[in-house]
């Protein structure tokens, strides 16, 4: 049974730092390409960050520079380092792993707000 488990969301003050962490089992972590998405209330589901099992990774614009993606696969881990945290920051994260499917972790809650 494939299992993502995230953890290191909370509530943070603009400018603030968070790291996330998604721990798998189940799976073999490294032939799996991983992901950040988020969701704000009211919005679609959107791709934060992926890095590919060679260690390419990709962001979208609006947290280029300021957000980190990477794994260990040896603990099975992939994270999310979060710099200069903005309001607009704030939504749902969910850990994603995929190659032919798609697994999702339960999400963890980020708000950014002083």
């Amino acid at each position: 049974q494939v299992q993502l488990v995230e953890s290191g969301g909370g509530l943070v003050q603009p400018g603030g730092s968070l790291r996330l962490s998604c721990a798998a089992s189940g799976i073999i972590f490294s032939i799996y390409t991983k992901a950040w998405y988020r969701q704000a209330p009211g919005k679609q589901r959107e791709l934060v960050a992926a890095i590919t099992t060679g260690g390419i990774t990709n962001y979208a614009d609006s947290v280029k520079g300021r957000f980190t993606i990477s794994k260990d696969n040896a603990k099975n881990t992939v994270y999310l380092q979060m710099n200069g945290l903005k309001p607009e920051d704030t939504a749902v994260y969910y850990c994603n792993v995929r190659r032919q499917l798609n697994y999702w972790g339960q999400g963890t809650q980020v708000t950014v707000s002083s």
